[in-house]
């Protein structure tokens, strides 16, 4: 039989935005004449103003964990992940729904929750310790604990605002971790910080987990939701999509493809990029066979580029530029070659192992006679490159390629 620890049945959040108040600045006298004014809107039929406007951060949400569970939630940026945890963690009320947590919640959802900049990290050990639920005797005899979790001994009594955030983060999750909670919520906390602290910080939830109790866990980066959860909850707009094996689930998140475009094409002809010579009809990637806008760096990836020659015997050839956060991460083009009038399909595969997480945009150039410039799209289709796994570090690596180099190592005798 399930021990079931927290139960989440048709869980809805809405906020209210109201328009028509100015800007961001108020003095008190626009105060008073906005109050008079809102006594004149117009209201509808539940006596909201007419020009106020309803947002479901979360719509229909239901599903169940039990003890023991390491669950990921994933999402793109308000999909509606923190909103979920903030109700579960009593931060905030539904507006509709029911939910049941079965033991004691500790939360990290965001960096130093609870903690005051003014305080020393001593006093903020006891402070935030108290604020989730810890009695002064349970803090005190973990207190050690927590500092050698942390790595902050020689901090210990400077005011944690002049704490790096790196400093910052291992104290709070050092505080959060050590609750011996029976439901660890956690939001987003590996973000920033260093490999060595997200290697203990998966360690110790891992630990949490193995002691029979339970973990929800948030985050952008899906190598650390891989390989710490077992199940994935991915959301999108505020409504889950889908509840299923973490790996499944991160399949379904990533070819979701919200937010990159992964193929253009021009149906019109007078509409496309084109000159006198040469016309752009579509460009695409395709990873395993398919057009999609999200890949794993592990895997091959194919930019195809349709177009046409609208004279014969052309030399023609196709470059393209890569980018990602405004930098060239190479150019290539094909060999140039003589062209017969009519479409063409070059396709440039980019082998595995070699792009760097984050999002490629794609710039097309159509050239003839190998420097005629003809037809420019830039910035033609974008793609996002997600990490597959690489135990030994679980954030982002610098540098806009990743490749996958071969190494040899020699020890010991005469090295020459």
């Amino acid at each position: 039989m399930t021990d079931r620890v927290i139960q989440v049945e048709n869980v809805g959040k809405r906020y209210r935005i109201r328009h028509g108040d100015g800007g961001h600045y108020t003095a008190l006298r626009d105060v008073i004449a906005n109050m008079i004014r809102r006594g004149f809107r117009p209201r509808d039929g539940g006596g909201r103003a007419a020009d106020d406007e309803d947002f479901w951060a979360l719509r229909n949400v239901s599903f169940n964990v039990d003890r023991g569970e390491v669950v990921g939630i994933i999402g793109r940026n308000g999909a509606g992940k923190s909103t979920m945890l903030k109700t579960l963690s009593r931060i905030t009320e539904p507006t509709e729904g029911r939910l049941e947590l079965g033991g004691r919640v500790a939360s990290l959802l965001e960096v130093g929750t609870g903690f005051h900049p003014e305080l020393t990290g001593r006093e903020n050990i006891y402070l935030n310790g108290a604020i989730l639920g810890m009695s002064r005797a349970e803090i005190k005899r973990k207190f050690d604990e927590i500092v050698a979790f942390a790595e902050v001994e020689k901090f210990l009594d400077m005011p944690v605002k002049r704490y790096s955030s790196g400093m910052y983060v291992r104290l709070a999750f050092a505080v959060a971790a050590h609750v011996e909670p029976e439901i660890l919520i956690v939001d987003e906390v590996l973000a920033v910080g260093d490999a060595e602290f997200q290697k203990k910080c998966l360690g110790k939830m891992k630990e949490v987990s193995t002691g029979g109790r339970t973990v929800l866990f948030v985050s952008h980066n899906l190598v650390a939701v891989q390989s710490l959860c077992s199940r994935g909850l991915f959301l999108k707009s505020g409504k889950l999509q889908i509840d299923a094996e973490i790996k499944k689930a991160i399949d379904t998140y990533l070819g979701d493809g919200a937010d990159a475009v992964g193929e253009i094409v021009w149906d019109n002809s007078a509409t496309a990029p084109r000159d006198d010579a040469m016309r752009l009809s579509a460009v695409r990637v395709r990873s395993e066979g398919r057009v999609t806008s999200s890949v794993y760096l592990n895997r091959a990836v194919a930019i195809e580029i349709d177009y046409e020659t609208l004279t014969t015997e052309l030399s023609a050839t196709v470059s393209i530029h890569l980018d990602i956060m405004g930098t060239c991460a190479f150019v290539g083009g094909a060999r140039s070659s003589i062209h017969s009038r009519g479409m063409h399909r070059a396709t440039c595969i980019l082998p595995a192992n070699l792009l760097n997480n984050g999002t490629y945009h794609v710039s097309v150039y159509l050239i003839t006679d190998v420097t005629n410039l003809r037809v420019i799209q830039r910035d033609a289709i974008s793609f996002d490159v997600h990490d597959a796994g690489r135990e030994e570090y679980m954030g982002q690596i610098i540098g806009t390629v990743r490749p996958s180099l071969e190494w040899s190592l020699v020890s010991g005798g005469v090295l020459g």
